[in-house]
């Protein structure tokens, strides 16, 4: 069996060592520098040849650095002689860039997928795709991770018998139903629609939340907009608490501060997929994902199945 190797970009390198080290070994070292003509170069500072190599780097900001830093990196191991490349993206950002939903517009999910084949990933790891059919735009062999499980394990040991997972749209109803399940509660969804403009209005939410404590499931929260509509409604429909459950706490600008301090929210609960912007917040959770990633690698580095992993 070849030997492993895992590298991290500059994007998320904390998240990359939990990884590393659940998997009981080192993270490999890599150099990052940029040339006068703002040229970045990047340089892995391990031996590649016929190695196993996992290149860990999630698109966050600022995503076009990170983006060509992590091709960089596909391409340097490529060129390496590695055995295999998997570029293992937690938060794949270009997912929303999907559809061809206006005259003249790009989709940005396809040739992210064109430009990590062409730099020489053989094959792809990412988590929670805001559009799951962003799958399809690759040629090579992608795992689908999702982090329900991850976030459940917060809700453990609470008395759910009065909860109701609320996904903020129907485009989400899916795997919100899916944490239902997993936490043995009610589901509902928001009916939301969204404007040129970027206004979102939810002029109703489908299901039963009235004095109920309300679990919100979004994929990524960016703004909040979405966020604190479907709050105002619900509200307005007498729930009896919220809290706040995300994969990717992406929270551009002032959102997590405009969270924490809402009135009616709670809690708000995210994965590390992203790094976090300010560091530890009161009423803020922030749930690992690096076990589930450990495992993943593991499994694609033995051939064995990854989909076995979100079995129960």
């Amino acid at each position: 069996m070849r030997d492993i190797a895992v590298f991290s970009g500059s994007a998320h390198p904390e998240l990359a060592a939990a990884v590393a080290a659940e998997m009981g070994i080192e993270l490999s070292p890599t150099r990052v520098s940029r040339f006068s003509n703002d040229c970045l170069e990047v340089q892995l500072q391990a031996n590649c040849r016929q190695r196993d190599v996992f290149v860990v780097q999630p698109l966050v900001p600022p995503v076009q650095e990170a983006l060509v830093e992590l091709l960089l990196m596909v391409d340097a191991a490529r060129h390496a002689s590695a055995g295999r490349v998997t570029a293992v993206v937690p938060h794949y950002a270009y997912a929303r860039s999907d559809k061809k939903d206006a005259g003249r517009i790009s989709i940005g999910g396809r040739l992210v997928a064109d430009l990590l084949e062409t730099a020489g990933a053989d094959h792809v790891l990412v988590m929670t795709l805001h559009s799951p059919q962003v799958h399809g735009f690759f040629r090579v062999p992608v795992d689908h991770l999702h982090a329900l499980k991850q976030l459940a394990t917060h809700f453990e040991g609470e008395d759910l018998s009065n909860a109701v997972v609320v996904s903020p749209d129907l485009g989400n109803a899916k795997p919100a139903a899916a944490f239902a399940r997993v936490l043995g509660c009610g589901i509902a969804t928001g009916a939301k629609q969204r404007f040129p403009d970027d206004r979102v209005v939810i002029a109703n939410v489908i299901g039963d939340v009235t004095g109920r404590d309300v679990i919100v499931l979004d994929d990524e929260i960016a703004k909040g907009s979405t966020v604190f509509e479907l709050v105002a409604r619900l509200k307005e429909l007498h729930a009896r608490s919220i809290r706040v459950v995300c994969t990717h706490g992406i929270f551009a600008g002032d959102a997590l501060d405009r969270l924490l301090a809402h009135p009616d929210i709670s809690e708000v609960v995210c994965t590390d997929t992203v790094p976090l912007r300010g560091g530890p917040r009161e009423g803020l959770s922030v749930i690992s994902v690096a076990p589930a990633l450990a495992a993943a690698i593991r499994h694609i580095h033995e051939g064995e199945s990854v989909s076995a992993l979100f079995e129960h």
